[in-house]
């Protein structure tokens, strides 16, 4: 029987992208909803201190974890000296916290936080493009590893890596680990199914985001943007969107993945009440793992 654990990412409370998108509440009760809900790791967000003796009494109090976080890195453009500087910090307190990997979105050139810039105007590279980019993104992510941290690499909507095919040049052509996220890869018009069985061994964690397909088919991408489409209400929980998550987990359950499954589905708080929604997930992440004869751990 395979090991999985279960966690959820603070954006269901508060948005880093849109912070109109955000709950009046702060992390203690943020980290107690999310134990109420059964979960057992969050990840990182702008309402957590990077210092562990700080936040460390606050986890404790309620049996939670660090089980990942963002970090907004600049590789695309910039150098592996500045990007090593930029996430020392961050690094430094992972370890501290015992979390399984960074997750590494890739921000130059992306569009993913401008309103005003519609998804048809995301940043395209040719393969030879992507190419050299993973050639950079390979010797960091070797560079995190070393120093007892790895990354994961997270594809995202209005990124440089955000389609199926885009993110099959990558592959190919770097040595990152990835982190699986179902939500952005169907929003991107990709097979999730197919993701899985060409990258399964390179999966490191996985986002378990749930979208509404008929919010995004209603986006028009040559007008609107991603947070104009998040507004919208285009993700969602698993067991409240359109994915089988099922047949999802059921895949990585095949493949060999053991790991933290995280809960990420940024919405409207007030339209879609945190600790609800956490609720709705979790449920449907305790059938789904055990359908596909993961045991779920503390």
């Amino acid at each position: 029987m395979r090991q999985a654990k279960l966690g959820i990412a603070p954006i269901a409370w508060w948005n880093d992208d849109d912070a109109s998108l955000s709950d009046d509440v702060t992390l203690e009760e943020a980290l107690r909803q999310a134990s109420v809900a059964g979960f057992t790791g969050m990840e990182t967000g702008r309402r957590f201190p990077m210092d562990m003796n700080e936040l460390g009494p606050n986890l404790d109090q309620f049996g939670i974890s660090v089980c990942g976080g963002w970090f907004s890195g600049l590789l695309l453009d910039g150098d592996i000296e500045a990007e090593k500087d930029r996430i020392a910090a961050q690094m430094s307190f992972f370890i501290a916290a015992d979390a399984p990997s960074i997750a590494y979105g890739e921000t130059a050139q992306s569009i993913q936080g401008i309103r005003s810039a519609p998804l048809a105007t995301k940043p395209k590279l040719t393969e030879a493009e992507i190419a050299a980019y993973g050639r950079k993104m390979s010797d960091f992510s070797d560079w995190c590893a070393g120093q007892g941290m790895p990354i994961a690499y997270h594809h995202h909507m209005a990124a440089v890596i955000e389609t199926e095919e885009e993110l099959d040049h990558f592959m190919k052509h770097s040595s990152v680990p990835l982190l699986y996220d179902a939500g952005h890869m169907a929003f991107a018009g990709g097979d999730v199914m197919r993701v899985i069985e060409n990258h399964a061994s390179r999966i490191s964690h996985v986002h378990t985001k749930d979208v509404r397909m008929d919010v995004i088919n209603s986006v028009d991408r040559s007008k609107e943007s991603f947070l104009d489409a998040v507004i919208k209400g285009a993700f969602t929980v698993p067991g409240d969107g359109s994915l089988n998550f099922g047949e999802i987990v059921k895949a990585l359950a095949a493949s060999g993945y053991e790991g933290w499954f995280v809960v990420e589905a940024e919405q409207d708080p007030v339209k879609n009440p945190p600790l609800e929604m956490a609720k709705v997930g979790h449920k449907e992440l305790l059938r789904v793992m055990a359908a596909a004869n993961y045991e779920v751990t503390k």
